[in-house]
């Protein structure tokens, strides 16, 4: 047994919460670490469709939600990253569009008016008419509205993998078998590495594990905070595809269809739709899930050749703190208790401020940086980085 090892943080999970965390927390002077099971990167980050929200989906109904209102100020925050005056310096990851659209069918734009009832959403989204419109939506056979919304979408393999460049030599690799919790001392590890057995002594742990959280708080012999699981059923569709990053105007809040677009080699496009059509999928097979997009793609876009357009799908098990009747969260989750803080952040655009408020929990509980080693841990091995899922795919349909 190795004598005991000392960091004043440890985060469990190398998806954006874990990694941003670990970012603001190492930039603020404390010894911190990353433990991962898998790949960072993580199971619903790299997944993710890299919309930055500012609130628009949300108000669909033309009223300022609670989750409007958290979100509201995202995108900018992210600019101030993306152009290297933010709180971390994003600069080198790849912006796939400045903005999105929003674009309704014949028959709704009544619901626009409704739409434009907030002064924020008036301030965030413009119409946009002929050449303006993306090219998709040019064509004479639309007959809809379009609006631009002032979101970015990023390329999430390029922001994992620039997170991973700047933080890589503090993540680790590591089996949750192999870690045994203490319940009265949650910041007394003790782990057995390949090649040796070591204690990890930290101030405090931060849970950023998404689903993984429940097994670990479990370990820790704790029963809250709870969490709830809210799956969708993504369809990727790949060939000599537009690139589009838009969401589709339905009769529920929710958008009807949001489709984002991944430039391949060549002439390929791979689009990520999700909105109603993922959440409907959860009960239905591949075979059916993929027949339900052509069809609501065929209804939306009639004019749009897709017989050379390959599919696949995607089942994604989003992990959030539970609330009253399973709805959605309508922010960022961070709670602090006796040395273990949980998070999950809901929404890939709430990253900066979950961790924002994991540094306020380490202030606020008294734990100071106190200069813990680190490059001791080196028994422990290095995580790969995530995949996107269209690579992962082996079978197109």
């Amino acid at each position: 047994m190795s004598a005991p090892i000392s960091v004043d943080v440890v985060i469990f999970g190398g998806g954006i919460a874990g990694l941003w965390t670990l970012a603001r927390r190492r930039q603020a002077g404390y010894s911190t670490i990353l433990l991962e099971r898998g790949a960072l990167g993580g199971v619903h980050t790299i997944a993710a469709q890299g919309i930055i929200h500012g609130g628009a989906k949300y108000a669909l109904t033309g009223t300022l939600s609670d989750a409007t209102q958290a979100i509201g100020d995202m995108p900018q925050r992210w600019r101030n990253c993306l152009t290297g005056e933010g709180e971390l310096d994003l600069r080198r990851v790849r912006v796939l569009s400045q903005y999105q659209h929003l674009w309704s069918t014949k028959g709704l734009g009544s619901r626009m008016t409704g739409f434009f009832a907030s002064k924020l959403m008036r301030s965030r989204m413009a119409a946009v008419e002929g050449l303006d419109r993306p090219e998709l939506f040019q064509n004479s056979a639309f007959s809809g509205s379009v609006y631009r919304l002032e979101e970015p979408v990023l390329d999430v393999p390029s922001l994992a993998a620039e997170l991973v460049r700047q933080q890589g030599d503090a993540c680790f690799a590591i089996q949750p078998e192999r870690i045994q919790f203490d319940p009265e001392h949650p910041g007394c590890l003790k782990i057995r590495s390949p090649a040796d057995s070591f204690t990890l002594q930290a101030q405090q742990l931060v849970l950023a594990a998404g689903a993984g959280n429940e097994a670990l708080l479990k370990q820790l012999g704790r029963k809250t905070p709870q969490m709830q699981r809210r799956p969708l059923h993504m369809l990727m569709a790949r060939g000599p595809l537009p690139q589009l990053y838009a969401h589709c105007l339905g009769a529920s809040a929710n958008p009807r269809l949001t489709i984002t677009s991944y430039p391949l080699a060549g002439d390929e496009v791979v689009w990520h739709l999700g909105g109603q059509v993922a959440e409907s999928g959860v009960a239905r097979d591949e075979r059916e899930h993929i027949a339900a997009g052509k069809a609501e793609l065929a209804a939306l876009l009639p004019w749009l050749d897709l017989k050379d357009v390959r599919w696949a799908t995607r089942r994604i098990d989003r992990a959030e703190i539970a609330t009253s009747g399973g709805k959605r969260p309508d922010s960022w989750h961070v709670d602090s208790d006796q040395g273990v803080i949980t998070t999950w952040p809901t929404k890939l655009a709430f990253a900066p401020c979950l961790a924002t408020d994991v540094l306020h929990c380490l202030e606020q509980d008294g734990i100071k940086p106190n200069n813990g080693d680190s490059t001791a841990l080196v028994d422990l091995s290095y995580p790969p980085l995530a995949q996107p899922p269209w690579d992962e795919v082996k079978i197109w349909n």
